[in-house]
């Protein structure tokens, strides 16, 4: 196997095809082109084809491509943009993590990220950090919205709500409810809409505990609405 071979991996879904027209022709081009230019061997290319930006497990060509790097057929993996990994960050830095420990370098063209050189380790650094100031965000809105449920005391109606519970008149947080919320408040802090999220969570197996239900993006909307009022 080649010092210099990669695999490329490409993924596109229908949201994707309407709003930015990125198709994996496209993509392939791109992949193969930045191959040819920094001579680097295109052994393969994985394409998730209609499949949006969910859970990395659940993608199966994604799920080929880590495959075929685990089993040293390759020593990187190539993408047109990070976004096709993932449009989480969380994900993102998952699969950067996994460049350490399993010996292989990520590339993607759009952010001109190469994870063997300083300059796309500062990068994968500074990403990690907005990461990290986005959950912290997320807690501190968690958290004003705690004491505001705390000053207005006791029950104001019938049904407590999300990520808390009423008990002898007090409101009190609900852990899987509280972690759930965090969790929704991460992902729209990276940009994704009620939607989106909504998609993340069924995508994840999170059901919604109160329903057992999978997430609408209604509920998720009603939620995003409530803690946006504590908030502020």
């Amino acid at each position: 196997m080649p010092y210099t071979a990669v695999v490329g991996y490409t993924r596109v879904s229908t949201d994707d095809q309407a709003e930015n027209g990125i198709s994996l022709a496209e993509q392939e081009h791109r992949i193969r082109a930045y191959g040819d230019a920094h001579g680097l061997q295109v052994v393969r290319i994985e394409s998730d084809n209609g499949i949006s930006g969910k859970a990395v497990a659940n993608r199966p060509a994604l799920q080929r491509a880590l495959g075929a790097l685990r089993n040293g057929e390759a020593v990187g993996l190539v993408v047109c943009k990070l976004d096709r990994l993932s449009r989480t960050t969380s994900d993102i830095l998952q699969q950067v993590a996994r460049t350490d420990r399993e010996g292989w370098v990520l590339h993607s063209l759009s952010e001109h990220l190469d994870t063997s050189t300083p300059h796309g380790r500062f990068f994968v650094t500074m990403i990690a950090g907005l990461a990290q100031m986005e959950r912290e965000q997320a807690a501190e809105r968690t958290r004003l919205a705690m004491a505001e449920l705390r000053r207005r005391g006791r029950r104001i109606s019938g049904i407590a709500p999300f990520g808390y519970r009423f008990e002898d008149g007090d409101v009190v947080p609900v852990e899987a409810e509280q972690e759930l919320l965090a969790r929704i408040l991460e992902l729209r802090a990276e940009g994704l809409g009620a939607r989106r999220i909504a998609a993340a969570l069924n995508d994840a197996g999170l059901k919604n505990p109160r329903t057992g239900r999978f997430w609408s993006h209604g509920t998720v909307g009603d939620l995003l609405r409530t803690a946006a009022r504590h908030a502020g």
